[in-house]
């Protein structure tokens, strides 16, 4: 699904220089490395702070922390995404409220946002899903109509950018109050471990996330909030610093492995491709059919059986998880979320795909689903 290998085969020369200079400098945590790459990812994004963390549910966790919300607030977030998103609003005892998701985009649904806001309603969780932006200019304006937060969980999206109808263009994480993103190995711009950032163009909110991430300390051993211990190491700064100049590369080389998926199976009536959200650029964390008219688990053993990898994102979604069953929902109540956790399946999508692979992966899935 993802070769880390020869795409670091690449960069090797500047990845090991910087991990080098870590080593030697002995500057572990909080080293200038850290620094260094929060700054060029300031400059790259166009976020005013980039606030380095340990990982990107860490980063929605500190998010939702630094907004002072009380147990029983309820937060919107789609239903069909990844569990983190959900995760930390529960361990903050504040009370999830799922959404339906859009058919073709796959983003959140703005009319499910819009029935699902109730007086306890604080904040919005949009998800940029697979590597597009949800509908942030609806988004936006329901949240000014409501008084409500907006959270961008931008941790598959990094480099996406949306274009609002005055002609303005913000990147994925820069548009809502606090953006997050992940900086897990495969993701678009992946560290060598766990990694993640916050971003905000909030001078207030970013001191009190950067004092949170720290026990709550803004002067040493002095703690003013509630806070958790969440740092992105020196090491994997280093490695994020090295690839980052390559990111719009990286970009380009899966928006053309996407276009080649695309014409593909253009036209195949059991293969949907992935639809395109008409304000965002996607940046194609994952390539994500819909299988219709056939078997989608028998397909994925057979390709593997061909040695060509796929994945299913998301089997279940969140409210049909055991740990957040809740009476206010039940099977059927969100039918594209679930219905796209029936048919989805992800191909390969990586840097380093050539036409050889690609042209073997379509071949053989053109093959087996009209077998």
């Amino acid at each position: 699904m993802v070769d880390l290998q020869t795409q670091y085969a690449h960069i090797k020369q500047d990845i090991d220089a910087g991990i080098q200079e870590v080593i030697d400098s002995a500057a572990f945590i909080k080293g200038a490395k850290v620094t260094s790459f929060a700054e060029h990812l300031e400059a790259y994004t166009g976020a005013k702070h980039v606030i380095p963390v340990g990982n990107g549910t860490d980063a929605l966790q500190i998010a939702l922390m630094a907004l002072g919300l009380k147990p029983g607030d309820e937060v919107i977030t789609p239903t069909f995404t990844f569990i983190a998103t959900a995760e930390v609003v529960a361990l903050l005892g504040l009370t999830p409220v799922v959404v339906d998701v859009e058919w073709e985009t796959m983003n959140m649904d703005v009319e499910s946002v819009r029935r699902a806001i109730t007086p306890r309603t604080k904040a919005i969780v949009p998800v940029h899903l697979f590597g597009q932006c949800a509908n942030m200019e609806a988004i936006m304006a329901l949240a000014r109509e409501h008084n409500l937060f907006v959270v961008e969980d931008a941790c598959q999206a990094i480099g996406a950018q949306y274009t609002f109808a005055n002609g303005e263009t913000r990147q994925a994480g820069t548009m809502g109050h606090i953006g997050c993103t992940s900086f897990f190995p495969s993701k678009n711009l992946g560290c060598y471990g766990d990694g993640g950032a916050i971003f905000t163009n909030d001078d207030a909110l970013a001191d009190k996330m950067r004092a949170i991430a720290n026990h709550g300390c803004r002067v040493r051993y002095h703690h003013d909030e509630v806070g958790v211990n969440s740092r992105l190491d020196s090491i994997q700064a280093a490695v994020l610093d090295a690839k980052l100049p390559h990111l719009n590369e990286y970009i380009a080389t899966r928006q053309r492995a996407a276009t080649y998926y695309d014409e593909a199976f253009a036209g195949n009536d059991k293969l949907l491709i992935p639809g395109r959200e008409p304000h965002s650029t996607h940046v194609f964390h994952q390539y994500t059919l819909r299988v219709l008219g056939a078997d989608r688990d028998k397909l994925r053993e057979q390709l593997a059986e061909r040695g060509i990898p796929s994945m299913v994102y998301y089997p279940v979604p969140l409210h049909q998880q055991k740990a957040y069953r809740d009476a206010r929902y039940k099977d059927g109540d969100f039918p594209v979320a679930e219905r796209l956790a029936s048919c989805v399946l992800s191909l390969p999508m990586h840097t380093e795909l050539d036409e050889e692979q690609l042209a073997f992966i379509t071949s053989n899935v053109l093959e087996l689903i009209n077998i």
